[in-house]
């Protein structure tokens, strides 16, 4: 009890950087007080950003028309807001662009030693004087780069926000040529997007051979005519819908189809795949070296492929926004055994999207690594599902069919194709007929509250081909909120035997895991829900494996903060836009971060994951500074690590609930 404290209190000792308030400066009374209300004013103004959106307050106070005074009436609609749940996505939150950050830039022709060969040529609008450059850029923000000391090479040059480590006279980049030999030729991240491939890709000539086999064959009921078909139970008219993707799925402006052609018409080629002959001419466009054997013609059996063999070992779930590849290293290093890409939407890869891509790059300390894939159709997720079987290194992927997110959901993606089991069939046959790894499902309970309907899926993607199963213990209606029901997860475990089945839900901590491994689970799955387990304290893969409460202190926590920021520099760079980058992620999972109490500070243990955390003060400063729920003290935070946040900086995190004060 004597660490808990009332609102006041808490940013009261924030603000005076950690001293009783009595001691803060010198200050009178009267004076903290005009600084209290002044903060709590400035609290006021972003907290009524954050509960909505500026237009929508403004129509509501002009559609007052009433004698009442419009403060009156704002008053009187605030009130209500303020009892609703803050919950959804900040979807008005700001966008920073790099050109927020930096007003001139240097070209990257300069940074990489070849001015004389700048892309952009007579239409560059980059600089290429690096004096001029030199003189407009803000401070260094530290005296060691971390790419320098690992790799003996900084490729940012003099662009690198820590340039002073590693440059010489005239702005010359030194290079440790010793260290640097150490790396060459070594690849630390894998399934990068190449140029060639993205060309491909963009101009439609990637050549999906299995995919389209196996589409054809579900093309051949088109054949028999009528109103309905037998085979799928779905009219002409629904094939033709289900097989297309709207622009709204994110394909470009038209729809992207793969219908057959009218009677009478010329066969298009799909527009997601390169002309596709058949028959003799097929087999003559197939380019083949050397003989032919029976792996180039015969396809693979089932208890041929490569089994994924991760009973009892502990599972990083795919985490939106979060789950990048420097806090899965930080996962990795606490003791993840399998980890998996954030989710990745099938039509944004088959586009060769960059943005995309990187979701599926894999660090080299990753063992047990796979990707998770959204989508709605048969025909772009078994071709997606065939382009990352030849172009990228994975030991498993995952189809994402427990997401409860709206804009998923409406397009007949996530937790919908619960409901679609047609379409969710071929696309489980169609991924698996074109994978040589193994394919997994992530589920929910269902889609409404009350109404389970797991237990009926689990033995048909059993039958389907998939290799394991993954259940979320809610529903989508249910989204995060309330417990996950576990006990239902071990009646579903049972009917999957002898598929694997991972269970998912409000493990945070080895109790709540060995509890969850009792219920006959084959494993369990640490995820990111809000309420979240990984994110609130990743050491929690240690924990699971030592069997105990770790009373982790606030200078620990900071040491993993940094580690963080460093694995972030080297990923998104050190440059400004690496820097800032690397802030954003850093401040999006402090929004997550903040929700931990310390093991000493528990009259009770372990913390219970639907527990929101009273105001409370550490046992120092840093403790108490890293419990707070107010973005400018993440900001804080933030600049402890990666300097001053440029002028005109704002955030907001991705989900509402993460920063309510």
């Amino acid at each position: 009890r004597r660490f808990l404290a009332s609102k006041e209190q808490f940013h009261a000792y924030l603000r005076a950087g950690g001293q009783p308030c009595g001691q803060a400066g010198g200050e009178g009374e009267d004076e903290v007080e005009k600084k209290e209300d002044e903060v709590e004013k400035k609290e006021d103004e972003v907290g009524s950003c954050l509960s909505e959106p500026p237009a929508k307050r403004l129509r509501s106070e002009d559609l007052s028309q009433d004698g009442e005074r419009r403060e009156d009436a704002g008053a009187a609609e605030k009130e209500p807001a303020e009892r609703k749940r803050a919950r959804g996505q900040n979807k008005s939150r700001p966008c920073m662009k790099p050109n927020h950050y930096e007003q001139s830039r240097l070209c990257p022709s300069v940074t990489q030693g070849c001015a004389e060969k700048c892309y952009f040529g007579p239409r560059c609008r980059f600089l290429h004087d690096v004096g001029e450059y030199m003189a407009a850029k803000p401070a260094d923000l530290g005296r060691s780069c971390v790419l320098f000391e690992t790799f003996g090479k900084c490729i940012y040059g003099v662009t690198c926000r820590f340039a002073q480590a590693h440059l010489g006279d005239g702005y010359q980049n030194v290079v440790n040529t010793d260290l640097a030999k150490q790396w060459e030729g070594k690849s630390l991240v894998r399934n990068n997007l190449s140029k060639d491939l993205q060309h491909q890709l963009r101009k439609r000539k990637f050549s999906f051979r299995k995919a389209d086999e196996y589409l054809r064959g579900l093309a051949k009921p088109h054949g028999s005519g009528g109103k309905g078909d037998k085979a799928t139970g779905c009219s002409t008219e629904e094939q033709e819908v289900s097989n297309c993707t709207a622009p709204h799925e994110g394909l470009g402006d038209s729809p992207q189809c793969s219908v057959l052609p009218e009677p009478g018409e010329d066969p298009k080629p799909d527009a997601l795949q390169s002309p596709g002959p058949t028959g003799s001419e097929e087999a003559s466009a197939i380019k083949t070296a050397g003989s032919v054997t029976d792996e180039d013609t015969i396809k693979l059996r089932a208890r041929e492929k490569k089994k994924l063999e991760i009973q009892g070992k502990l599972y990083l779930a795919p985490l939106t926004t979060c789950g990048n590849l420097p806090f899965r290293r930080i996962c990795k290093r606490f003791g993840a055994d399998v980890t998996c890409g954030e989710m990745a939407v099938c039509t944004n890869l088959l586009q060769g999207q960059s943005s995309e891509w990187a979701l599926l790059k894999r660090h080299h300390t990753e063992d047990v690594f796979g990707v998770q894939l959204e989508g709605a159709f048969p025909d772009t997720m078994t071709k997606c599902a065939e382009l990352l079987n030849q172009t990228i290194e994975v030991d498993f992927v995952d189809i994402n069919v427990g997401c409860p997110i709206d804009l998923v959901y409406k397009k007949g993606g996530g937790c919908a194709l619960m409901t679609r089991s047609n379409k969710f069939e071929q696309i489980v046959r169609g991924m698996n007929s074109v994978l040589d790894v193994p394919l997994t499902v992530k589920i929910r309970t269902g889609v409404q509250e009350k109404i389970n309907v797991a237990h009926k899926i689990i033995p048909k993607i059993r039958e389907w081909g998939a290799s394991m199963v993954t259940l979320h213990g809610r529903s989508r209606e249910q989204r995060y909120t309330r417990s996950a029901d576990w006990d239902y997860i071990a009646e579903c475990a049972k009917i999957a035997s002898p598929m694997p089945l991972f269970g998912n839900g409000d493990i945070l901590s080895y109790e709540d895991a060995n509890r969850a491994m009792q219920m006959g689970v084959s494993g369990v799955m640490i995820a990111r829900q809000v309420p979240v387990g990984a994110l609130i304290k990743p050491w929690l893969f240690t924990e699971i494996k030592e069997q105990r409460h770790w009373d982790i202190s606030s200078s620990e926590r900071f040491e993993i903060l940094k580690d963080f920021t460093s694995y972030g520099l080297e990923h998104w760079g050190s440059d400004t836009q690496g820097v800032e980058k690397t802030r954003k992620f850093l401040l999006e999972w402090l929004s997550f971060l903040c929700r931990y109490i310390p093991v000493g500070l528990l009259e009770h243990l372990p913390q219970k994951i639907n527990e929101r955390p009273p105001y409370y003060m550490g046992r120092d400063y840093l403790e108490t500074l890293m419990a707070s729920q107010n973005v400018d003290d993440w900001i804080k935070i933030s600049e402890l690590l990666l300097g001053p946040v440029p002028t005109s900086f704002t955030f907001l995190p991705k989900h509402k609930a993460n920063s309510y004060r």
